[in-house]
């Protein structure tokens, strides 16, 4: 398979110089083995944890496996050996001052940040290796991500056999990694809940409406969205509060970080079918909201992200908080080609409240408020990109995109 590079790569420079282990979590097929294979394997000895006589080497005499691997490795698919994290901790606490000494692949968050905090804390750095984002992929092929997704397999395939890709791959997931490694009692009505959230990507989460329409309790449902989200099939957005009352909205939205997946479970085979079905508008800002995620990931961007809704009915789409930068950025998606002002009447009405956020955020000093810059952008699909004001913006998604992962904070 042809290696495309990542956005990563310099951020995984950054932490082998920081961490004695740095650990790679990411969906499965998001290409981990093939990244640190093809940045590192120069420096680096490849094991994977896929081969069954390494693992019983493992188990068989941990210190003795532990003593041939001590410096330089690549354990890829570690979550297969739980127990190595032990391992791990006494031979990092031999020299604490080696960075660099051990990479981690795996493909679940939960089971990882699980060892992590019993054996690793203080001794590891954790990044996030999404499928491709809007930069990474070929430039004749991103017209087609929307509708195909952006997994490395599918984007190197020039997405031949896409339909047949994601069958085998949510089988694959539901059978392998759910049934295996996650203790859900029924995979069938898991596999409905996947279903019904294709339904709701960029809309408010109501797990008590669920719970009723599968017929389990709300705390299964619970369980159920944490575990597709330390999968990295969906992730939420929570609402933003900060100094805008309390007459607000607190319910997460729902995205998933592949837009082809979503056309896949609906039924959505090309352009046309995106283009006039009941989702487009919906799938279009998960895909707008997929890509930033994706971009805040691999750049290691300090932001966080939010949406806005009040029981008045102001809404913004998304609300990018930057706090070192003192600024925050305001953004309306809209599936149109043509502008109108008042698609950004809420983002100027809440700009007028004219924010402020607490020094130091979370420290003592609560009476002490800084000025914080605000941006308004619409992105649609249209190709204008001008001013409507000083501070708010239209601009076509791909120009935004362009820009947006370039600057590392």
């Amino acid at each position: 398979m042809k290696y495309i590079p990542r956005l990563l790569e310099n951020i995984l420079n950054k932490y082998l110089k920081i961490f004695p282990v740095t650990a790679i979590t990411g969906p499965r097929q998001s290409g981990k083995s093939t990244f640190v294979k093809h940045h590192l394997g120069s420096k680096y000895q490849y094991v994977t944890f896929d081969d069954p006589l390494l693992i019983d080497f493992f188990y068989s005499d941990p210190r003795g496996f532990m003593k041939q691997y001590n410096n330089h490795i690549i354990f890829d698919k570690v979550q297969k050996v739980p127990e190595i994290f032990s391992y791990l901790k006494i031979e990092v606490d031999k020299d604490r001052d080696k960075f660099g000494k051990y990479v981690l692949t795996g493909s679940s968050q939960f089971h990882l940040l699980k060892h992590i905090s019993e054996s690793l804390a203080g001794r590891i750095g954790l990044l996030s290796l999404l499928p491709f984002q809007y930069g990474e992929i070929p430039e004749t092929l991103r017209e087609k991500q929307i509708l195909y997704g952006s997994y490395p397999e599918l984007v190197t395939r020039n997405y031949e056999y896409v339909f047949e890709w994601f069958a085998s791959y949510l089988s694959t997931y539901i059978e392998r990694d759910v049934g295996n490694l996650f203790n859900i009692g029924n995979l069938r009505d898991f596999q409905k809940l996947i279903q019904l959230l294709v339904a709701l990507c960029a809309q408010e989460l109501n797990m008590s409406q669920l719970s009723r329409e599968l017929g389990v309790t709300v705390k299964t449902i619970q369980s159920w969205i944490s575990v597709l989200e330390a999968s990295y099939i969906i992730f939420l957005l929570p609402s933003y509060h900060k100094n805008l009352g309390k007459r607000i909205i607190k319910r997460p939205k729902l995205y998933f970080y592949d837009t082809g997946l979503i056309c896949y479970l609906t039924g959505v085979t090309n352009t046309n079918i995106l283009e006039r079905g009941p989702l487009s508008g919906s799938i279009f800002k998960n895909y707008i909201v997929s890509e930033i995620k994706k971009a805040q990931h691999h750049l290691n961007k300090n932001e966080n992200l939010y949406y806005f809704r009040s029981s008045s009915g102001l809404e913004v789409d998304l609300i990018i908080e930057n706090l070192p930068e003192k600024k925050v950025s305001y953004i309306e998606i809209k599936n149109n080609s043509t502008v109108k002002y008042k698609m950004i009447e809420s983002i100027k009405k809440i700009m007028e409240l004219d924010l402020e956020t607490p020094e130091g955020m979370g420290g003592k000093t609560g009476k002490k408020y800084l000025k914080i810059r605000q941006q308004g952008y619409l992105l649609y699909r249209g190709n204008e990109t001008a001013k409507f004001t000083d501070s708010i913006s239209y601009i076509n998604y791909r120009e935004f995109f362009r820009d947006y992962p370039q600057s590392q904070t």
